[in-house]
């Protein structure tokens, strides 16, 4: 397969308010040529993420020489590999989350380590498929490998921001793989619907979160999954949690939580960073491409359904820019898929 050598990209030298016409713009670079690890992807759809906004409002403070291409879920084929690269072929459809110290997937072609992808779900459509590998990998992480939870426990999990993407997700495997009782919260009538539609057992409101909680009957919970704000539910959280419980967050914040609050009930708190695995290329860096096969099998089996609410369409700074400003919104529900 012939290659071209130039390809056009989406992303910004400087960072700017999602208003300003230079926040993103369109780059045409040189088409990268994938290491002996890596696959080289002719990029089919992509999802957006508050990571994207996140990375977009803050990196570039000043100009930057090289600009800096935005895009972690990809969905893609493979038109190149490096030498090293096992258990995949040209053409191969495949999905992934990629790696944040890396350049993104809005962009025409895009390379990966083959140990971060595996072959996207047969059932999903290119958005929906984009749509699932990062809050995919988070969820799965923050419940089995951040708070441990097991697969037999008769305990309750809160999910603190369930209509968002992550918590999306992980209302979804808590339901589909545990035997957790599910208390997700949401504020909205929209929110609040999607979230029971998801499985949910309970929906409380989180800006009441302490009373909203017991008043479903829970006076305490055995764990605590923070998708949305780490430091304005720290105190509810540390009310809430059982003793000898677990609290993961994947918020950050400016000021750190005063983990002494949890000594007396011998609780713990835990980080979930999807990218960690990927930026510091641990040696269990294969267990994201296990992760991504087991969540591609799930979907296609029907236990696991897409959260995808909303697709636009074209690689194109302006596409891009609507897509940061409905995240910035605070009013998305699920996610929001960009096809090319």
């Amino acid at each position: 397969m012939s290659l071209p050598k130039q390809m056009k990209a989406i992303g910004f030298t400087q960072s700017f308010a999602i208003d300003e016409p230079q926040s993103l713009q369109e780059f045409h670079l040189a088409v990268p040529s994938p290491s002996s690890c890596q696959l080289l992807v002719k990029v089919q759809a992509v999802s957006v993420n508050p990571v994207d906004t996140k990375v977009r409002q803050g990196a570039a403070p000043e100009l930057l020489t090289d600009p800096k291409i935005l895009g972690f879920d990809g969905v893609g084929e493979i038109v190149a590999m490096g030498d090293e690269v096992q258990g995949y072929a040209l053409g191969d459809r495949i999905y992934y989350a990629g790696d944040v110290t890396l350049s993104g997937t809005n962009s025409e072609y895009h390379c990966v380590d083959y140990r971060i992808v595996a072959p996207a779900p047969k059932s999903q459509s290119d958005a929906q498929a984009a749509a699932l590998p990062l809050t995919g990998l988070t969820a799965w992480e923050a419940l089995f490998d951040r708070l441990h939870v097991g697969v037999t426990e008769e305990k309750t999990l809160l999910i603190i921001g369930g209509a968002g993407g992550v918590g999306s997700i992980a209302i979804q495997l808590a339901k589909q793989l545990t035997h957790l009782t599910v208390i997700a919260t949401a504020s909205r009538e929209e929110s609040k619907a999607w979230c029971e539609k998801l499985g949910a057992d309970y929906v409380v409101n989180h800006h009441d979160l302490v009373s909203s909680v017991k008043n479903v009957g829970f006076n305490e919970v055995d764990y605590i999954f923070n998708a949305a704000d780490t430091i304005g539910h720290w105190d509810a959280m540390v009310e809430l949690i059982a003793p000898q419980g677990m609290i993961c967050s994947i918020v950050e914040s400016d000021s750190g939580v005063d983990l002494s609050m949890l000594q007396s009930k011998s609780a713990g708190f835990v980080w979930e960073f999807m990218f960690t695995r990927s930026m510091y290329k641990t040696s269990d860096l294969k267990r994201q491409h296990d992760i991504l096969f087991q969540l591609a099998n799930l979907t296609d089996a029907g236990r696991i359904q897409s959260t995808l609410t909303t697709t636009y369409q074209g690689l194109d700074a302006r596409v891009l820019q609507k897509a940061h400003a409905l995240l910035e919104s605070g009013k998305m529900v699920g996610k929001l898929a960009i096809t090319f």
